[in-house]
């Protein structure tokens, strides 16, 4: 894993200063999952909170595999996109979110590219009705698609939030610098967080549109089904399981990669700003733009893309109980932010991973696992020392 030379001197100095100390023991480690097990290019973990103790991996070229979430050696195929998808680089089965009764009605959603001209398609399946394990690939329905002008930058998160709406991420369509200005294009969907009722049916429209979402019945042909937006391509979102607060980590340009908490109507900045500076000059107007809780910069090699995480909210780890973890595909580190009530915010670095980092997850029991796009491996969160 490349490191920048700050980042490697670090240790150097801290020899010369302090020769003898013990290093100071490390708080956290990631633990293989589940040996044995690797999946090719994973990029989402997700477990449907079914009563069924299995979680849901899935490979970015087409692959949904699913298993026990404890003790696995092998995982079954659920669903085998591949003949419809087009992958490699920022393209592929990008996301999997299960509805609040899918106990009940079988039903899950995901995130993927396809076609030539490339497009997004937001779509719902059905688990088959003779094998849980599988789904039934005829029962597609696709709820929504938006093209891609450019094959990067495709977002491709989709989860419930506790309103029972689908919470989908659009990037802003790719190549750089936002050259079709989408973040701010409110008759737009890519640079957006889309909010829809898939429970209803609206029109032609194969979903609802909230009746709180921003632009609901507005009469300048605005997307109705935008929910935040100057977002320049947020790759991981999740809900805090507590109390619902919706985070992001939105994937930088050139210089800086922020983390935002995500609010109906909110406005993120792309690209008027990127991080909390102006993008490309040196005055802009910051008027009802939202400011990045955190935001750290390449030069300082921490790394180049953020990967969104979880507030952690499960039991073997009580001293990271409210904190956001979050990471860095490209460096491998992983922080622990605090975003106290007073607004102060405080940021650990509490590993440094030497692999990429596609993807964080929460099993069940709101553990902590992350998706290990280098080597294919799901690895777990755990203290150091910890049984």
């Amino acid at each position: 894993m490349k490191k920048s030379v700050s980042y490697l001197a670090i240790p150097v100095l801290a020899g010369l200063l302090w020769a003898g100390r013990p290093p100071k023991p490390a708080k956290y480690e990631l633990r293989e999952a589940y040996p044995g097990l690797a999946f090719d290019q994973p990029v989402e973990f997700v477990n449907p909170d079914d009563g069924t103790n299995r979680v849901f991996v899935i490979a970015q070229k087409g692959v949904i595999h699913t298993f026990p979430q404890k003790g696995a050696t092998t995982a079954k195929v659920f669903l085998d996109l591949t003949n419809g998808v087009v992958s490699g680089g920022e393209r592929g089965l990008l996301g999997l979110a299960f509805h609040p009764n899918f106990k009940q009605n079988g039903y899950f959603y995901v995130n993927y590219t396809r076609g030539k001209p490339l497009e997004t398609v937001i779509a719902r399946f059905q688990v088959s009705k003779t094998d849980p394990n599988r789904a039934d690939p005829a029962s597609q329905l696709i709820l929504l698609t938006y093209a891609q002008p450019f094959d990067n930058h495709n977002g491709g998160k989709v989860a419930f939030g506790k309103d029972g709406y689908l919470y989908i991420s659009a990037g802003d369509g790719g190549s750089g610098g936002d050259p079709h200005s989408n973040g701010q294009n409110l008759k737009a969907l890519l640079g957006k967080i889309m909010r829809i009722d898939v429970d209803k049916k609206e029109g032609k429209l194969n979903y609802g549109i909230p009746k709180d979402n921003p632009f609901k019945g507005n009469k300048e042909g605005n997307r109705q089904e935008i929910y935040a937006y100057g977002l320049r391509n947020v790759w991981k979102f999740s809900f805090d399981a507590q109390n619902g607060q919706l985070w992001a980590g939105d994937v930088g340009q050139n210089e800086r990669e922020e983390i935002d908490t995500i609010v109906n109507g909110g406005n993120y900045g792309w690209k008027i700003m990127e991080g909390k500076e102006c993008f490309k000059s040196k005055e802009c107007s910051r008027d009802n733009l939202k400011q990045p809780v955190i935001e750290y910069l390449h030069s300082t090699g921490d790394g180049q893309s953020v990967t969104g995480g979880f507030v952690y909210r499960g039991k073997q780890m009580p001293t990271l109980a409210g904190s956001y973890v979050y990471g860095d595909y490209l460096s491998g580190k992983v922080w622990a932010l605090k975003k106290q009530p007073s607004g102060q915010v405080s940021n650990e670095l509490i590993l440094d991973y030497d692999g990429l980092i596609s993807s964080f997850g929460e099993d069940k029991d709101k553990e902590l696992y992350i998706c290990s796009y280098s080597d294919g491996k799901i690895l777990k969160l755990a203290g150091a020392g910890s049984q």
